[in-house]
């Protein structure tokens, strides 16, 4: 009896060149010989599954319901049936130039993520004439237990076949668990009164029912009557009993909305179809209203889900300081700690980026950067531990550092990203969502009520987030000892 072992997809068997794979043929098999390879679930191989198949079966996808009955951490044997036996089959045992024309499986047991699963199939009968070969099925999990067993029924290639091992292409599941953990966190506070400024758009209307059917917010839509109701009729959105307060246009919708604030009437702002410039305008010149300033610097953060970095990532400031100034990065800086601490970030670990990871006098950042972190440590800065100057990579990649010999609590895992000016935020945060297939959420800190500076490309998630982290801090700031997050 012959046997053929493999640990894993891709990688060679104890006889095979690691660079080349190579079948067995039909007059080569021998009645009792065998085949396997191991592979260990995660929770990828199901996401995958589901992506490919259609299969989103809650059994195997949704937590909460498997831990309710006997599904908990169950997936698809057919997933193990239909694949891993059919990889040994079309690699191994016969190999490259089998046909698989069926199977009939009993699936034994459940199989959980993180269980090893060994699948073997064994030869039982040959059949010639058509090259038939009928294999004896098994999978059992690291405790020998049989998860699957049955038989398999192929057609074996009649000549030899030896190809270069094919590289099979890097797949990455884009995932944003952690937006969706902030939605659930807000989910059930009391909805926060919102001013929605000049939402003469389908998109933004669409966004403030999603945010209201999420249990976010209590809308007041503030614009033109006329042109709101237009739009939800072009679109298709119902927003009859939400509250309107008509103005004649983006200007008096956003003094209109700032007034608001400032009486305490909502606890929130979102942009609509207006300038960014308008709006914050109309909250620190004042006007009638006496605006929304605080004593402390108005500052933008994104709230950026990378799939790739394991935590949520704030960079500061994309969108509204131009050209900060030290005393400026001072607040922008403290504006951010607070706010990861309300996303549940106790103590926050701060970057200032810089094109490099030491201080130079030619190059301005740097020199703000090592001021900063004196600052922190004279607890001018509170709240967050921070370092820098760093590098991007060497902010977000522990590689990357160790590789530069930069010995710091904060590179390679950073909560926030303090860049130097507007040019370099803005980048930083376009080119994750475009290129990293980041999700990004965006809120003004520092005046009396967050302002959301929803975009026109916004996703459906961004806008629910941006209103998620809204009304997070309304809460907070509502009653700082109200845990309203972690």
């Amino acid at each position: 009896m012959t046997t053929t072992n493999q640990t894993g997809i891709g990688d060679a068997g104890d006889n095979q060149d690691d660079a080349f794979i190579e079948n067995t043929t039909f007059d080569e098999i021998v009645i009792g010989q065998t085949a396997s390879l191991q592979r260990v679930l995660n929770k990828t191989d199901i996401e995958l599954f589901a992506t490919v198949s259609g299969d989103i079966n809650p059994a195997h996808l949704d937590e909460d319901y498997a831990a309710r009955g006997m599904f908990k951490e169950v997936i698809a044997h057919g997933m193990w049936g239909g694949s891993l036996i059919s990889a040994v089959l079309g690699t191994l045992l016969p190999g490259p130039g089998t046909i698989y024309l069926g199977q009939d499986f009993r699936f034994r047991r459940p199989v959980g993520v993180g269980d090893t699963i060994t699948a073997t199939v064994t030869a039982k009968e040959k059949r010639p004439g058509r090259n038939l070969v009928v294999f004896d099925c098994v999978c059992v999990n690291q405790d020998g237990k049989d998860v699957i067993t049955g038989t398999a029924e192929v057609i074996a290639p009649k000549e030899k076949i030896r190809r270069r091992r094919v590289v099979l292409p890097q797949v990455q599941v884009i995932r944003h668990s952690a937006y969706d953990a902030l939605l659930e966190r807000a989910r059930p506070l009391e909805p926060v009164a919102t001013a929605i400024v000049h939402p003469c758009d389908v998109r933004t209307l669409e966004g403030v029912v999603a945010a209201v059917e999420a249990n976010l917010i209590r809308p007041i839509l503030i614009g033109p009557d006329a042109a709101i109701t237009a739009a939800a009729r072009d679109g298709g959105v119902e927003i009859g009993a939400f509250e309107r307060h008509p103005v004649a246009g983006a200007a008096e919708a956003a003094e209109a909305a700032v007034a608001l604030a400032h009486a305490g009437t909502v606890d929130a702002i979102v942009k609509g179809t207006l300038a960014d410039e308008a709006l914050i305008r109309a909250a620190t010149d004042g006007g009638s209203s006496g605006g929304l300033r605080t004593g402390r610097r108005m500052s933008h953060v994104c709230v950026v889900s990378v799939p790739t970095y394991p935590r949520l990532l704030l960079i500061t400031d994309a969108a509204l300081n131009v050209h900060p100034s030290l005393e400026d990065k001072v607040d922008i800086c403290q504006n951010a700690i607070e706010l990861a601490q309300v996303l549940g970030v106790a103590r926050p670990k701060v970057a200032i980026v810089s094109a490099v990871e030491t201080v130079s006098p030619k190059i301005a950042s740097t020199i703000d950067a090592a001021a900063l972190c004196k600052m922190a440590d004279r607890r001018q800065i509170t709240g967050g531990q921070l370092d820098g100057p760093l590098a991007f990579d060497n902010a977000i990649s522990a590689e990357a550092a160790r590789t530069k010999g930069i010995d710091s609590p904060v590179a390679g895992q950073a909560d926030i990203l303090i860049v130097p000016d507007i040019e370099a935020g803005n980048m930083v945060a376009k080119q994750l969502s475009y290129m990293a297939n980041a999700e990004s959420a965006g809120i003004v800190l520092g005046a009396r009520v967050p302002i959301v500076l929803a975009s026109l490309v916004d996703t459906l998630r961004s806008q629910l987030t941006s209103c998620a982290v809204a009304a997070l801090l309304a809460h907070r700031r509502r009653d700082p000892t109200v845990k309203v997050v972690g």
